[in-house]
């Protein structure tokens, strides 16, 4: 973008919440088509937010209805990430509110994710449907190199929920935290746990503790975003679908409540569907503009 061109609207809509001081913000830019790489980053640092999201203009052959189909494109304050649940959401309320409820189909670099929109009671609700996910073992000393940098004990895991890396977008590593308290009690070595990130390429660590058969609360420590902990991750609840089913903590149709934000002061809510004979995940919310 060059100095003379007219920097595009930035929208600020939050996801997971009905609530504008609920849920996880996002920086919406409905048309990014002026903008490269460089302006993307830096409108995202700006804001500070976990992520933001990019439209422009959809490749050839996305399919979709004419006017509903985009490339989209996120950016947390330090770099860009393949796909991001939340800042999906935000979008897909924004649009919902410029262009009507219905389907929209977004090309991420993860692969294509379609969104439904209702309304409800006078409220937007996104659901969107992840890409195929699948998840795969994590190695004894990179899990030992997890902990230490949260400062979590062994003894402090839920032996029910094994330690995976699961994929639904974005990769995560799934821990399960044995009782809530030590959920609440988080403070890591930011520098420590952002190495190994990078180095097994997560994008954030989906921490989760089990309240019933279908309800959890759960944390995401982002440090590779740069923020210390993302309030309602969309990317990550889809991940944790596709984990629970495959280990069999779930029933294959099954409705998860994931309770997120709470230890923050930003509450929020996520719901995800896993449907038998569809390997997909599907995670809606609310959400809502801030400014």
């Amino acid at each position: 973008m060059t100095t003379n061109e007219a920097r595009p609207e930035v929208l600020r809509y939050t996801a997971f919440s009905s609530d504008p001081d609920g849920g996880n913000p996002a920086g919406v830019v409905l048309d990014a088509s002026a903008l490269d790489d460089n302006d993307m980053l830096a409108i995202a640092a700006d804001l500070g937010y976990s992520e933001s999201a990019f439209l422009t203009a959809p490749p050839e052959g996305l399919g979709g209805q004419e006017g509903r189909a985009y490339s989209i494109r996120y950016f947390s304050p330090k770099a860009e990430v393949p796909f991001c649940g939340h800042a999906t959401v935000a979008t897909a309320v924004a649009l919902a509110e410029r262009i009507g409820s219905g389907e929209l189909v977004f090309a991420t670099r993860a692969g294509t994710v379609p969104v439904e929109v209702a309304e409800e009671g006078g409220t937007l609700r996104a659901t969107l449907t992840s890409v195929e996910p699948h998840i795969e073992e994590i190695a004894d000393t990179d899990l030992d190199e997890a902990l230490a940098a949260l400062g979590w004990p062994v003894a402090d895991l839920d032996p029910a929920f094994p330690p995976r890396i699961a994929f639904a977008g974005a990769r995560h590593l799934v821990l399960a935290a044995a009782t809530r308290a030590r959920l609440a009690d988080l403070a890591y070595d930011f520098a420590r746990l952002e190495a190994l990130m990078h180095r097994l390429d997560l994008t954030t660590i989906q921490l989760v503790w089990r309240e019933s058969a279908t309800v959890f609360h759960v944390r995401d420590p982002f440090p590779v975003g740069g923020v210390v902990e993302d309030p309602a991750t969309g990317a990550a609840a889809a991940a944790f679908g596709a984990y629970a089913r495959e280990l069999g903590l779930v029933p294959e149709d099954a409705v998860l409540t994931l309770h997120q934000g709470e230890d923050l002061g930003r509450p929020g809510e996520l719901t995800v569907t896993l449907r038998a004979g569809d390997p997909r995940v599907h995670v809606s919310g609310t959400g809502t503009r801030i400014s």
